[in-house]
């Protein structure tokens, strides 16, 4: 069984991960992980055929930083606003400390235009530990269900 403090932890991790991507709070979305963490965008085709190909990842947190240093800084892109709709979490683990949090979403963005649509969905697969009374992401690896993406994947899924 899983402890309601857990529960509770991880539900707040996935919420604030949401919502801190949409609100356009990508420094503080950073905070949400661990120093040596990992976050990968992958397609569910390839890790279907167990192949290792990947849009996007960051293997440390100072990779998570300078992504969107480069978001903010260097890089032109396509200007919109996300929406996350995450669904219910499935809990597991609990050895050595790790959870495990796996969950479906979907990503709505909208244009300057006002033009919304579906810009990706699929599911997480998350692993945390708590850190007093927050949980920390140990790694994250979002499967799309496609590697059709509209526009550029600038910001985080």
């Amino acid at each position: 069984m899983i402890p309601a403090e857990v529960r509770h932890a991880a539900a707040d991790l996935m919420a604030e991960y949401g919502l801190r991507i949409d609100e356009d709070r990508l420094e503080d979305w950073v905070e949400l992980f661990d120093e040596a963490c990992d976050y990968k965008v992958v397609i569910r085709e390839n890790v279907e055929q167990g192949l290792p190909n990947v849009l996007m990842w960051c293997d440390n947190k100072n990779m998570l930083r300078d992504r969107i240093a480069s978001y903010r800084d260097v890089n032109e892109y396509n200007l919109h606003w996300d929406r996350h709709v995450i669904g219910p979490l499935r809990l597991g683990g609990g050895a050595d400390g790790v959870w495990t949090i796996e969950a479906a979403y979907t990503l709505v963005q909208t244009d300057l235009e006002g033009v919304s649509r579906l810009f990706s969905a699929g599911r997480y697969l998350v692993e945390f530990v708590l850190a007093g009374a927050a949980a920390r992401i140990r790694s994250a690896k979002v499967i799309a269900d496609t590697g059709l993406i509209p526009t550029l994947l600038a910001t985080p899924i």
